[in-house]
């Protein structure tokens, strides 16, 4: 029988991994926001009541996916692509704000959320067009191509003001890696993010400083012209003490920041130019780097106070210690380590964590669910659901490496990332090593989208790979 066989070929180890957390979530959401007055696991008006009909929605949806003929996923997949796109639209325009962004779409009493249904489209659509005979990722036309596809869903995420889910999209830069896309993408991405916190952090020439002392070590490194290095880095002292000192000593009344910013990128311009002229295009390449990185870095003052939200400024400033606010948007994450702390080795035991009972972490069945885990659970708790996830994603990894069609290994990976983006970041800011952006831990947090989403993301995997012997290439 083909149901006989579907079952046969499923990989049951992710199945009963996927289970295990689906139940860990649901055990922890009736300890977060226990009722005494409620106090059922099965009383359907309370969270952990709805979260148990959501998993068994999840598991009818799993079955669903199942049956359906694994290349309807690689024919339709632009379509389906589309239709993600169409409903972020469609969310845009007609829903109503909660909590400042338009990213839900009431049907009845339950709210959906067509960001989460956006990321296995895009998923599908990435890989149908990588998958696509004779495609190179490394080429002009690929890139504008996937910028496209992966960029359209940030673009409208963004207008609805939901920051957090739209950065899950650029995780994707990891599957595009795996499938060719040069490293220096990777290091680029990283040096941004490392000017861009450079940069709020520090002022008045000392971000300037690090910025070019680090391309100092980029250039010697790569070029191997120690000469010029050492020039360098004395004319890049001269350029920070000399003002300084006129300032100190002499009452100038002159920015450090902006004399070494012109003549950083004054030295940038003119030795871009140069070594083109002279077809040194490695030298070339890092000098036009350090432009690009000084134009960069004197925008993000207009970026963090023009674009971002003052909420997200504030979390963005506690992060990195720019700001001491524990009572004010410094709370949740304070509240949540102390919850975390206070679960020592073993935990509090079950239904008796005191700053689950008394409301000090707030989302704390949603967003900040591992909290909850931290206090009842403990380190030893904690470290098993951490180990489940571990081994979620080597499964993810071991089964995509093994697919014998590029779709399948490319939506495999980009399964392994998305799940991986939310755990690492939902994990890290309850323990405060990530900023608070407000999104769920896969299987655990509370919420019908994130678990249908996930849910499906993963089906259509275990779907593809239940047919990989049927693949000729």
């Amino acid at each position: 029988m083909r149901q006989t066989n579907i079952l046969s070929k499923l990989d049951w180890v992710t199945i009963l991994l996927y289970i295990m957390l689906m139940l860990i979530g649901w055990v922890n959401i009736y300890a977060a926001v226990y009722n005494i007055d409620h106090d059922s696991m099965f009383d359907f008006s309370q969270r952990y009541g709805k979260q148990l009909m959501w998993i068994g929605a999840s598991l009818i949806l799993m079955a669903v996916v199942m049956l359906v003929d694994s290349q309807f996923f690689t024919t339709f997949a632009y379509y389906i692509y589309g239709a993600a796109i169409l409903l972020l639209l469609v969310t845009l325009v007609s829903s109503t704000s909660v909590k400042g962004a338009k990213a839900w779409i009431k049907i009845g009493s339950f709210a959906l959320q067509p960001a989460e249904l956006a990321k296995f489209a895009t998923n599908l659509a990435l890989a149908k067009m990588i998958s696509q005979y004779n495609f190179k990722v490394n080429s002009f036309n690929s890139y504008l191509k996937i910028g496209l596809i992966i960029g359209l869903p940030i673009l409208i995420i963004l207008l609805q003001n939901d920051t957090g889910s739209a950065l899950v999209f650029f995780v994707f830069i990891l599957v595009l890696y795996r499938e060719g896309l040069p490293g220096i993408f990777l290091f680029i991405g990283f040096l941004l993010t490392s000017i861009f916190i450079v940069t709020l952090v520090y002022s008045g020439g000392v971000n300037l400083l690090i910025i070019g002392g680090l391309y100092a070590i980029i250039y010697c490194f790569f070029i191997k012209d120690y000469k010029h290095f050492v020039v360098f880095t004395i004319g890049l002292g001269l350029l920070y003490f000399i003002p300084t000192y006129m300032i100190e000593q002499m009452g100038y009344d002159i920015s450090v920041g902006n004399i070494m910013l012109y003549g950083l990128m004054l030295y940038a311009a003119i030795f871009s130019i140069k070594t083109l002229l002279s077809r040194h295009i490695s030298k070339a390449l890092v000098y036009l780097s350090l432009l690009g990185a000084l134009i960069f870095s004197s925008s993000v003052d207009y970026v963090f106070n023009d674009i971002l939200q003052l909420h997200q400024r504030a979390r963005i400033e506690e992060l990195l210690g720019i700001r001491n606010d524990p009572l004010g948007v410094g709370y949740n994450v304070n509240q949540s380590k102390i919850a975390i702390g206070s679960g020592g080795i073993t935990g509090k035991g079950f239904l008796n964590g005191t700053q689950t009972k008394f409301n000090f972490v707030p989302e704390q069945s949603t967003d900040f669910i591992f909290c909850t885990i931290g206090e009842e659970w403990g380190f030893m708790g904690s470290s098993l659901v951490v180990f489940l996830f571990i081994f979620l994603f080597l499964r993810l990894i071991y089964i995509a490496e093994r697919q014998r069609s590029r779709f399948s290994r490319v939506y495999g990976y980009g399964v392994a990332c998305i799940l991986f983006f939310h755990f690492a970041v939902n994990i890290g800011m309850t323990i405060g090593l990530a900023p608070v952006i407000g999104i769920p831990l896969p299987f655990i947090s509370y919420g019908g989208s994130s678990l249908w989403s996930f849910t499906i993301l993963l089906s259509i995997f275990l779907k593809l790979d239940s047919d990989r012997m049927d693949v000729l290439w």
